[in-house]
């Protein structure tokens, strides 16, 4: 089963207490809300919402005891109020929003999240016929990406999102590359990425790989976009005194996180629980370490 990060502190800022109701915008395959459940006795229930179909089944298995209180719904978390609606999900006393992705989607999708395996270069969350969800969005796959983006649009994607300081370089070098042979596999990708960057970078602590991966991850699935349409959906259904957890795990995200929280704070609609975020201790990465780049945020609905 996927371990969960920050399960302590998620339960210790949400607060859950027996009978409340919850959301778990990023179910996964349900470690936080097993939890939540195990607080709402007798009769509270979560919501549950993912954009991967089997990460909805995978949460049926491990949830199977709760499944009188627990709704799953196959969707994205950008589509909340609208589910809200559908659903007759009410009142929402706390909602849980990780931005991580599990273990399981890692490992087992076979849709090219890893570069340790060779794998198609796709990377979305959702079912096969996902569709843009912005108009700005061009792109449905990875593979299209990396073969059809001209060069300064790879480089901003790869600095913007992957931080990566070889942006120019690496986008450089996919162009050269695409013009020979189509780049369809992630071994192929990972294979041009170490003609680009220089030796000595390639053996630091972070696979040199790991940045382009994760920002054609962050632009296939919209998700900085996602992000912030369901930020202010999240103050709207929140019951007064409702609380909300947010984990990120990009510096991105968290600053759209903390910035939104500034604003809503300001105008009253939110109260900071959470003065700078809240991170994994040493125990927790040495028995999860993936959970070093998460970081928490939480605030509360005044009532």
């Amino acid at each position: 089963m996927h371990v969960p990060v920050l399960t302590k502190e998620v339960i210790k800022y949400l607060d859950p207490k027996p009978n409340e109701n919850f959301i778990d915008c990023t179910i996964g395959q349900g470690g936080h809300t097993k939890f939540i459940l195990e607080k709402t006795g007798p009769y509270g229930k979560v919501l549950g919402i993912d954009l991967d179909p089997s990460q909805i089944e995978n949460t049926k298995l491990q949830l199977a005891d709760f499944k009188e209180r627990i709704i799953l719904t196959n969707d994205s978390y950008s589509n909340l109020k609208n589910i809200i609606e559908e659903k007759k999900f009410e009142p929402v006393n706390g909602i849980l929003l990780d931005l991580g992705f599990s273990s399981e989607q890692l490992e087992n999708s076979g849709k090219g999240f890893t570069f340790l395996k060779n794998e198609p270069l796709d990377m979305r969350y959702g079912t096969e016929n996902q569709k843009p969800k912005t108009k700005n969005q061009k792109y449905l796959t990875a593979e299209e990406i990396v073969n059809e983006c001209r060069q300064d649009d790879l480089e901003r994607i790869f600095k913007e999102y992957g931080e990566e300081r070889f942006s120019r370089q690496i986008a450089n070098k996919i162009i050269e590359e695409r013009k020979i042979k189509k780049i369809e596999s992630t071994l192929h990708l990972v294979k041009i990425i170490k003609k680009a960057v220089p030796l000595k970078f390639q053996r630091g602590r972070i696979h040199c790989a790991t940045r382009i991966f994760q920002a054609l991850r962050i632009e296939v699935n919209d998700e900085l976009n996602n992000l912030i349409k369901v930020l202010p959906q999240i103050i709207s259904v929140l019951a007064p005194g409702g609380r909300t957890v947010i984990i990120s795990f990009h510096s991105l995200e968290d600053r759209i996180v903390k910035n939104f929280f500034k604003e809503e704070e300001k105008n009253k609609a939110l109260k900071i629980l959470t003065k700078k975020p809240i991170t994994a201790d040493f125990e927790e990465i040495k028995i999860n370490p993936r959970s070093r780049s998460a970081k928490l945020r939480a605030a509360i609905k005044p009532i």
